[in-house]
């Protein structure tokens, strides 16, 4: 099983690229999955996409192709994202705009919102509302929402707030679990035709 992490800040070494990086960590070692891959938009920003991309224009299959690879060979996700001003980045939800070719489509996707305040709540509901439609993406029920993230999850233990950084661990945990098992039940879904994309390509 491979889980892929989608790091959704621009910013370069930001709180959400630390949680990524965390999380990527505890896949491995509690082998939640076999293995893992990192995608950071911090100093990889993707193009605005533009209708050339259905043409398959060169410059576009020669920038997305290697993710492409990546995000079809995946069997769930973790989207990590921060809160910019009670929203989703931009480059996050450009993100989701390139993939639909079923790179996506049918895997369960796990969303991890980050705050430097008691915030993040509004990502949750803005990805869950309109990040899946056309790429049709599967968000499970479960999400963690790290607040006050500058005081937990960081490699020196002086810098964390003990307790909340022990609840956060725990729950991420206990949330990447979920994912796997979701992973494995669509696995089952894809496998059957049933959620093919040749008669529907968009959703509704």
């Amino acid at each position: 099983m491979k889980i892929s992490i989608i790091s959704g800040s621009h910013r370069i070494d930001s709180q959400s690229e630390k949680v990524s990086r965390y999380i990527q960590r505890t896949l491995q070692q509690q082998k939640i999955c076999d293995e893992t891959w990192l995608y950071l938009l911090a100093g990889n920003p993707l193009p605005l996409w533009d209708e050339t991309i259905w043409e398959s224009h060169p410059d576009w299959m020669a920038r997305l192709s290697p993710i492409s690879e990546q995000l079809a060979s995946s069997d769930g996700f973790v989207i990590v994202c921060p809160e910019w001003h009670g929203q989703v980045p931009a480059g996050l939800k450009n993100f989701f705009l390139m993939w639909g070719k079923a790179e996506l489509a049918h895997k369960p996707a796990l969303i991890v919102s980050v705050s430097s305040s008691d915030g993040g709540a509004y990502p949750v509901a803005e990805l869950r509302m309109s990040s899946y439609k056309n790429n049709r993406l599967c968000y499970i029920p479960e999400h963690v929402i790290v607040r006050h993230v500058e005081t937990v999850l960081n490699d020196d233990a002086e810098k964390n707030n003990a307790d909340t950084d022990k609840y956060f661990r725990e729950r991420i945990f206990y949330a990447l679990g979920v994912l796997k098992q979701y992973a494995l039940a669509l696995n089952d879904v894809r496998a059957s035709g049933a959620a093919g994309l040749q008669v529907f390509r968009n959703g509704m």
